[in-house]
């Protein structure tokens, strides 16, 4: 059953706001100064409120994202920021010229909510990131990893029993197909889920694209129940036992939501 901050864009944005406050911000200034002199770039903004926080504390923002609907949409929730020029929010592919050129070595603080699981090509895109920062800049990757009981982000589906099914988006192509069609779920929501069946991505996989692209952890935390699930499922959040993290077929199973923090 599909979710208020699923069609709602002002719910959606204060969820973003409340949780970037919450969780994404405090973890980054862990290891990362975040202030007026900052600069800061989220790659898949959506409406931006994962920034709100970063331009409270007056840090100069650019939000980038692939939908000129949600870009507009940030541009109005933001609009105070945007006429300040304190936030910048684009419609833009990152791998354009144009932007490389225009943004190269410009940021102290990447950021990437919820957003690598969907990207094609990661061993490509992550080394490219490094790109825009500048010495000493770090990279937020927070995402739900792949064999998580919601890690196909099933919970978008209109039936109720679509929606509320863990870990079945970890069957075969096929037979994912198969079920979702055989539970009702339109093309439409089909062909986004499928989408993102192609693109998953596992606590393993990403650890080694890291390790590959020459980046180095500087923070991590991993979730029994990810931060968000208070807006999804009424779930209060809590983090992983520590020693869960080293059981990797335990852990990918059990873990709903990594946070890392990395260098060159």
């Amino acid at each position: 059953m599909a979710l208020i901050q699923h069609t709602n864009i002002q719910v959606r944005f204060d969820q973003q706001a409340e949780n970037s406050a919450s969780y994404v911000f405090p973890f980054i200034e862990q290891t990362h100064t975040i202030n007026a002199a900052t600069t800061v770039m989220e790659v898949g903004c959506s409406e931006g409120g994962v920034l709100l926080p970063f331009l409270k504390r007056g840090s100069q923002c650019l939000g980038v994202d692939l939908s000129p609907e949600r870009i507009e949409s940030s541009k109005e929730l933001l609009k105070e920021y945007v006429e300040t020029g304190q936030a910048t929010m684009i419609c833009k592919n990152i791998y354009d010229d144009d932007f490389v050129e225009k943004y190269a070595n410009s940021f102290d603080i990447i950021i990437l909510k919820d957003v690598i699981e969907h990207v094609p090509e990661q061993q490509k895109f992550i080394p490219h990131l490094t790109r825009f920062l500048r010495p000493g800049g770090q990279i937020f990757f927070g995402f739900p990893p792949w064999y998580m009981p919601f890690g196909g982000h099933q919970q978008v589906c209109a039936s109720k029993l679509a929606s509320k099914l863990p870990y079945y988006h970890i069957l075969p192509r096929g037979m994912y197909i198969a079920l979702l069609k055989m539970m009702g779920e339109s093309q439409t929501t089909i062909d986004t889920l499928v989408e993102i069946w192609d693109t998953s991505i596992t606590i393993g996989q990403f650890k080694r694209y890291i390790k590959e692209a020459g980046l180095k952890v500087v923070n991590k935390q991993h979730y029994l129940i990810n931060p968000i699930y208070k807006y999804k499922f009424g779930l209060e959040p809590r983090k992983q036992a520590a020693f869960v993290e080293h059981i990797p077929y335990v852990r990918n199973f059990l873990t709903t939501c990594v946070y890392y923090t990395v260098s060159l």
